[in-house]
């Protein structure tokens, strides 16, 4: 990709010096085993209070606000604060179903496993081929901890998902029918089946070390086909309010409305993200930085825009990158705009 009026190619670089090293992207947007550890979450002390009293009734903690706001950071952050390892996560579409939710069956695998020589006249074990998905691995934790379950985007599933999570949430079990009908058959009413793996992530201490669920992290236990909550897990769901969900499931949730930061929690969110750069930034580079937060609510009055937007052009400030107007208006357009010229 070249600039109409540069000979040179993307970053003002030679084509002969290809392949060119790409610089550093901001941190949240490095991935891999060496991704660093996520910045303290900035919260507002009114809706802290409201977290903690979503956990005090092990009630669900139904999270709104614009996009961008900060609801899906919301789980890691509690996870790291309660030092409950990974977060759990599944994200919501048009075509999930709660089953995906609780359990993945492979009777492919089982069929291809039967019909090889090697098991030739041999009855598999139907738990072997079981997986629990996330909120069914939430649920069945035996560890006498909760874990922490991300349920993102509800509200881009199917119309009747909320209400078939309430029967989970009240039950805090659920039926798995194929292990049901093997201790029906079998007369063996206790099996065990494995948990959902979720990603490493970086541990909040400063270790720097990755944090697994663990090979260690036992199976889930389960008993004439069903999987018992001990633990009831803490679970965080977000909704961008595309639509609203019925009474039933609204009462069942304890409901954290997250909103725009103002100026001063902006600083406060800045401060986390960027401590160490803006440290050892020059007095220009810090006034400017001044400067985009001040305007960033100037910039939103004609139409929405996400903290990380805020973030992602002070990111190419701090880096040195020159930010000419047009620049700074592709990174931070409003999200309901369609104006092409901000």
């Amino acid at each position: 990709m070249t600039s109409t009026d540069s000979p040179t190619g993307l970053f003002g670089h030679p084509h002969a010096s290809l392949p060119v090293r790409l610089p550093a992207g901001p941190p949240w947007r490095r991935f891999g085993p060496d991704r660093p550890k996520r910045p303290a979450y900035v919260i507002r002390p009114e809706d802290t209070d409201v977290v903690n009293a979503a956990l005090q009734l092990r009630r669900p903690l139904l999270v709104t606000g614009f996009p961008g706001v900060g609801k899906s950071s919301l789980a890691y952050a509690i996870a790291d604060d309660l030092g409950l390892g990974p977060v759990l996560h599944w994200a919501v579409n048009s075509r999930s179903a709660l089953t995906e939710a609780l359990y993945r069956y492979d009777a492919v695998a089982r069929l291809r496993d039967a019909t090889a020589p090697e098991h030739s006249g041999r009855r598999l074990p139907v738990e072997k081929y079981v997986v629990l998905g996330p909120l069914g691995t939430a649920l069945a934790s035996a560890s006498g901890t909760p874990r922490v379950l991300l349920i993102d985007e509800l509200d881009k599933g199917d119309i009747d998902l909320p209400n078939d999570l309430l029967t989970v949430f009240e039950d805090g079990a659920f039926e798995i029918p194929e292990l049901s009908r093997q201790a029906a058959e079998t007369g063996d009413l206790e099996a065990e089946v494995a948990l959902t793996r979720p990603v490493p992530y970086r541990a909040p201490d400063d270790s720097g070390a990755l944090a697994h669920a663990g090979p260690d992290s036992p199976p889930a236990a389960v008993i004439d086909g069903w999987v018992y909550c001990q633990e009831f897990p803490i679970v965080v769901i977000t909704s961008n309010g595309e639509r609203d969900f019925p009474p039933a499931f609204l009462r069942r949730c304890v409901r954290l409305d997250l909103k725009d930061p103002e100026p001063e929690h902006l600083k406060e969110v800045v401060q986390a993200q960027f401590g160490q750069d803006l440290s050892g930034a020059d007095e220009a580079t810090l006034a400017g930085v001044e400067d985009m937060i001040n305007k960033f609510g100037e910039a939103g009055r004609n139409g929405r825009l996400a903290t990380d937007q805020l973030l992602s052009a002070i990111h190419l400030r701090l880096n040195a990158v020159q930010l000419d107007p047009h620049v700074l208006n592709a990174v931070l357009r409003p999200l309901d705009s369609t104006d092409p010229t901000p």
